[in-house]
């Protein structure tokens, strides 16, 4: 088993988690303050470093870095005429958090002007205001920090294989949950907003675009233990209820979200490819379930030093797997289109229902041959099958539907109400 993954108890450090939560807030409220709006709030952020949590250049005064050293134990901020400012983490108040970090972006040339108010929280107290005393358990933090190293290491291996809009890799401040999105490229309905202590525009700012998006949380908000999630805005109908991996992985209603238990990962014989199941299910879920078009969408996972081969369009339609033979086979009712490419096959199934009806159910296109326009040309060739027999096409399969809504010029085969 992988030292990479450490064992997470959050029951355990659940009262330091909250602090490093509210303390999180108040510098992304700094850098939020600073930052002109960067679509999906992303000009928010933090990012995962190995030393701990950054918050990458912030415009304001000369320049100014906050990091959160999870190693020292410190919040460092550094700005552009090379100062550096620093103060402790440890068993503190947030008022007085509040106080240190207000007086470090001033010693750095800062205006360390921001709302004072927390979000995504039951209850917020005023940071100013807030005199509680809280914990700060050191090895805990820095379990939580490895955790973070590991989980990013992987969301960022999936995001490789993505062509279409992504988010970085990045925590939020709001939730506390470090997260990767995709994007199909197409506006959502307006999200209804109703998110505790969060402004509707900000909400519905963040989902004007239909998402497919997966995360880690420490735990809390809903439940009390250290998980993975995955979600899609708008869920298409069926997602719920889609198959996914591994085992370990189920749909929470409470949350409407699929959950995988941090544990399940870290207690895997090989914890990467536990959560890039994750990943890659819940996603692939969302994206045949809502139309997306994968074939334009995705590519094969990189690897280092190794560039994507292109399969850009020069003139007209052409790519680089235009001359691959696409084969059909047919059995009674059923049947189905194949390629095969360098011993990987991809196939495209349907159904007969009558001499002149066919019903397109399913499209699979193998990771190893995505972003080539496999699937697309089976359901080209599919169309000129239809055609020339006088065939009509219903695509039940989210894929085919989605391509022959691309093309126009295919629609004739449709079948019509």
């Amino acid at each position: 088993m992988s030292n990479r993954w450490p064992h997470l108890d959050y029951l355990g450090w659940r009262e330091t988690c909250s602090a490093l939560h509210l303390y999180l807030q108040i510098a992304g409220k700094y850098r939020l303050a600073h930052s002109p709006w960067l679509n999906h709030s992303w000009n928010a952020t933090f990012y995962v470093t190995p030393r701990g949590l950054s918050s990458s250049p912030i415009s304001d005064g000369p320049g100014i870095e906050i990091l959160f050293d999870l190693h020292e134990h410190r919040v460092v901020g550094t700005n552009g005429d090379g100062r550096e400012a620093s103060f402790a983490l440890g068993p503190s108040t947030v008022a007085t958090f509040h106080a240190d970090f207000v007086r470090l972006v001033s010693d750095l040339g800062g205006t360390p002007t921001f709302d004072g108010q927390p979000n995504e929280v039951p209850y917020p107290t005023p940071f100013r205001e807030d005199d509680r005393d809280r914990p700060w358990d050191r090895h805990a933090v820095q379990r939580f920090h490895r955790a973070l190293m590991a989980a990013d290491r992987v969301f960022k291996a999936f995001r490789t294989s993505f062509l279409g809009k992504s988010s970085p890799v990045h925590l939020f401040w709001g939730a506390l949950d470090l997260a990767v999105t995709r994007f199909s490229g197409r506006r959502a309905p307006l999200h209804r907003g109703g998110i505790p202590a969060l402004p509707d525009d900000v909400a519905r700012e963040a989902y004007d675009r239909e998402v497919a998006s997966a995360g880690f949380w420490p735990g809390g908000g809903g439940i009390d233990y250290p998980a993975f999630y995955a979600y899609a805005y708008p869920a298409p109908s069926g997602f719920r209820s889609a198959s996914v991996r591994p085992d370990a992985a189920f749909w929470l209603e409470e949350l409407g979200e699929f959950v995988l238990p941090y544990d399940a990962v870290q207690s895997a014989a090989e914890p990467d490819e536990a959560l890039m199941a994750f990943l890659v299910s819940t996603y692939e879920a969302a994206a045949d379930l809502g139309g997306w078009d994968r074939d334009l969408l995705e590519c094969v996972q990189s690897q280092p030093r190794k560039a994507r081969q292109p399969d850009a369009e020069p003139s007209g339609e052409t790519s680089r797997s235009t001359h691959v033979t696409v084969e059909r086979e047919e059995r009674a009712t059923k049947g189905r289109y194949r390629i095969v490419v360098e011993g990987v096959e991809a196939e495209m199934t349907y159904t007969r229902s009558s001499e002149t009806l066919i019903i397109i159910d399913s499209t699979n296109v193998p990771a190893a041959l995505r972003g080539r326009r496999i699937g697309e040309q089976m359901v080209r060739r599919a169309v000129e099958d239809a055609r020339r027999d006088g065939v009509a096409i219903i695509p039940l399969c989210p894929f085919a539907k989605a391509q022959i809504e691309r093309h126009p010029e295919w629609q004739d085969v449709l079948r019509r109400a």
